[in-house]
């Protein structure tokens, strides 16, 4: 599936850290990423997995402005992002590890959502959170 990101979500490298959506469902989706060089909070061999929190935002925006682009509507572009709760199985992801990033929609109310999220790096469970977002520039 080959989907302009940069179209759907605001973020520009080196802030943009996902780079393709490899599915969407009616609940949720998936993207892909290699960890690198460029990321926010980098020491040169590794990034801090807080970083991870970002994937899941930004894939769960991507999802949801893409499934709004093919109704017709415009990607809403402005999220506030709150962490209800997170569970971190790494203090750091080494560069160039490949991560999968999962997310499901759990709740979603007018310009409210809760969005479950996963990050795999192959087989490996690096991170489990809970997201809630609201989003600010929907329509009137």
């Amino acid at each position: 599936m080959i989907i302009d990101i940069e179209s759907l979500i605001p973020h520009r490298e080196p802030i943009k850290v996902i780079t393709e959506i490899i599915e969407i469902t009616d609940d949720g989706g998936s993207s892909t990423a290699v960890v690198n060089q460029d990321w926010p909070l980098c020491d040169g061999q590794a990034v801090n997995s807080i970083v991870l929190i970002e994937a899941i935002a930004q894939t769960s925006a991507a999802v949801e402005g893409y499934k709004r682009k093919v109704s017709g509507k415009d990607p809403i572009k402005g999220w506030l992002v709150g962490i209800k709760s997170a569970e971190f199985n790494t203090d750091n992801v080494a560069l160039d590890t490949r991560i999968t990033v999962m997310v499901k929609n759990l709740n979603a109310f007018e310009s409210y959502a809760v969005i479950e999220g996963v990050v795999k790096a192959g087989e490996d469970l690096l991170l489990t959170a809970v997201l809630q977002a609201v989003r600010l520039n929907d329509e009137a």
